[in-house]
C-alpha cells in the first residue's frame, strides 16, 4: 500500500460533490443524515452519473497499474470506497478526500468497521448491526489513510522469505498500533496477497535485470524508457519500493542495483 497522489477535481465536479454533501447536510439530525447519505450516495454513484464519471476516473488515475485496489494493489478497484465509513460519518459521504477505489475484498471486509484513537487508546466505534444511530467517540481514525499518509513510513514489507507487511520496528506505540489494525482491518497478509507480492518480486528482478542487458548491449533510449516504465507501472507497486528501499539489506538487490543504479530513482 502506497501514498496516492491526488490528480485533483476540476471546478465543476468539486461543484456537484458539494451539492450532494450539502443535501446530507441539510437532512436533520445525526440519525437522520445517515440514512440521507447512504439513500443518496445509492441514487448518484452510478455509471449514468456526471459527476461519479469524472469521480471514477481520477480515482482510477491514482490507482496503481491496470486500476488496482488502493489497499491491495492485486485486485480491480472497482468500488468507490469511503476511508471513513459513511454510516458513521455522512458529513464524509461526499468529500473527494474520503474516497479511493477498492477491490470488492477489501471494500467488503472493512466494510462499516472502524476504530479511533482516543486517549492515546485504539477505541472501535463500528457501529452493530440494529445498534441505536449515534455519534461514534471522537478521535483520530485508527486507520492508516493512503489518501493523506505515507503506508509505507509505518511498514516494512518483507521481501526475502515471507512477504508479510510488519510495523516498523521504530514506531511508537500508537502507530504500532494503527499498522497492526490495518494491516488486520484491510486482511493485508492474506494467502492470495502474498504469492502476488512474490510473484512481482521475481517479475520486477527479471525486468531490472532485462534492462541491465539491453543498456549494456547499446539500447537506444526510447527502448529503455519503454523498460523502465514497464517497472514502474508493473502490478504491486510496493514490493518496487521496498526492493529499492532494502537495496542495500538483501544481498542480490544489493548487486542488482550496483549495477543499474538509475533504478533507485524510478
Amino acid at each position: 500500500m502506497l501514498h496516492l497522489e491526488d490528480p485533483g477535481l476540476d471546478a465543476t465536479t468539486a461543484r456537484g460533490l458539494r451539492g450532494y454533501q450539502r443535501k446530507v447536510d441539510n437532512a436533520g439530525t445525526y440519525p437522520e443524515q445517515v440514512v440521507a447519505g447512504k439513500r443518496l450516495f445509492g441514487r448518484y454513484n452510478r455509471q449514468t452519473n456526471r459527476v461519479f464519471k469524472v469521480v471514477r476516473k481520477r480515482l482510477a488515475d491514482m490507482c496503481a497499474g491496470a486500476r488496482r485496489c488502493g489497499y491491495c494493489e492485486d485486485s480491480v478497484g472497482d468500488e468507490v470506497e469511503h476511508i471513513k465509513p459513511k454510516d458513521l460519518y455522512p458529513q464524509q459521504v461526499f468529500v473527494w478526500e474520503n474516497y479511493l477505489l477498492a477491490c470488492g475484498q477489501c471494500n467488503g471486509g472493512k466494510n462499516n468497521r472502524f476504530s479511533v484513537i482516543s486517549r492515546g487508546r485504539l477505541r472501535d466505534v463500528t457501529r452493530r448491526r440494529k445498534a441505536p444511530i449515534r455519534r461514534p467517540r471522537a478521535g483520530a481514525p485508527a486507520l492508516i489513510n493512503p489518501r493523506d499518509e505515507d503506508p509505507l513510513a509505518f511498514f516494512d514489507l518483507e521481501i526475502t522469505e515471507t512477504f508479510f507487511f510488519l510495523p516498523r520496528m521504530d514506531l511508537s506505540r500508537i502507530d504500532e498500533q494503527r499498522a497492526d489494525y490495518t494491516i488486520d482491518i484491510l486482511k493485508l497478509n492474506r494467502d492470495v496477497l502474498l504469492a502476488a507480492r512474490h510473484e512481482a518480486y521475481g517479475a520486477y528482478r527479471a525486468r531490472l535485470v532485462e534492462y541491465r542487458q539491453r543498456r549494456d548491449d547499446g539500447a537506444a533510449e526510447t527502448d529503455l524508457k519503454r523498460l523502465s516504465d514497464a517497472i514502474t507501472l508493473s502490478a504491486h507497486p510496493t514490493v518496487w519500493r521496498e526492493m529499492q528501499r532494502q537495496s542495500s539489506l538483501v544481498d542480490e538487490l544489493r548487486i542488482l542495483f550496483s549495477d543499474v543504479p538509475e533504478a533507485l530513482s524510478w
